[in-house]
């Protein structure tokens, strides 16, 4: 028996390394020299110059900085409307409801590139080129965070809306006060995923802000790879920066998932 466990134990440490190499050699890749960044071998010495050239000499903080502020924003704007809408399809009875709700969902069969260009004649229409709030208001809508809460919403007690009614609470004060603190869990997991996907996103914000003030980091690491093709040492290094505040983010909704569970007051 102890034998099994011990052979379950080391497959999972072998497939845990396997997952983790990718990333400890980015890691290790950031501070090789130029010289030896495609060796096997370990450096012959660490430098910090590749990780001090990528945030001195090219505006990544800037990249940093507006990647941080559409996340942020993009994540907690969806959060609210998303847990409105999310509400209002799953709690509220009104005609078209399953209309509604099929729509929306039908919109995830749709992806990115297939309406890239009708919703930049949109954009560019509504004079958002080149704006934050270009980058911002498409990423706000999302059916995948509606479907996650109305299906949550459906498995709310209804005694706890029937109290709140006989305390006198509308729509609005039962969603605010009853529901969205109960939903506290599901919107800690989607402000997780909202905030990675908008980090990562690179059609969008390519196509969309040409102004290099407005650039975000995964297309600041695009323009790096143009503009230094035989500089691979600064890509990897901008790489590296740039995952950091994901990890930290993760991190981050991981502890707080856990507490949201612990207080849910849901089993």
């Amino acid at each position: 028996m102890r034998s099994r466990v011990r052979g379950k134990a080391l497959l999972a440490y072998l497939v845990a390394l396997l997952t983790v190499a990718p990333l400890l050699w980015l890691l290790l890749a950031a501070f090789r020299p130029e010289s030896e960044l495609y060796s096997a071998t370990w450096p012959s010495s660490l430098t910090l110059d590749n990780v001090l050239y990528v945030l001195t000499e090219v505006p990544f903080l800037r990249y940093l900085a507006n990647s941080a502020f559409v996340s942020a924003t993009v994540t907690a704007v969806a959060l609210l409307l998303h847990s409105m809408a999310a509400y209002a399809l799953a709690r509220m009875h009104f005609r078209g409801r399953g209309i509604a709700f099929a729509t929306i969902i039908a919109t995830l069969l749709i992806s990115l590139p297939v309406i890239l260009v009708p919703l930049f004649l949109v954009v560019r229409t509504l004079g958002m080129v080149d704006t934050y709030a270009g980058l911002i208001v498409p990423g706000v809508f999302n059916a995948f965070g509606i479907f996650l809460l109305r299906q949550f919403y459906l498995g709310v007690p209804r005694e706890l809306e029937d109290a709140a009614q006989l305390d006198g609470c509308g729509h609005w004060r039962t969603y605010w006060h009853v529901v969205l603190p109960l939903s506290r869990p599901m919107l800690a997991a989607l402000a997780v995923l909202f905030f990675l996907t908008n980090w990562n996103s690179f059609l969008w914000p390519l196509v969309v802000a040409q102004d290099e003030s407005l650039r975000v980091v995964q297309v600041g690491i695009a323009s790096l790879q143009g503009q230094y093709a035989s500089k691979q040492h600064y890509v990897i290094a901008a790489a590296l920066v740039a995952a950091i505040p994901t990890v930290l983010v993760f991190l981050l909704g991981q502890r707080k998932l856990i507490d949201s569970l612990k207080t849910t007051g849901l089993k």
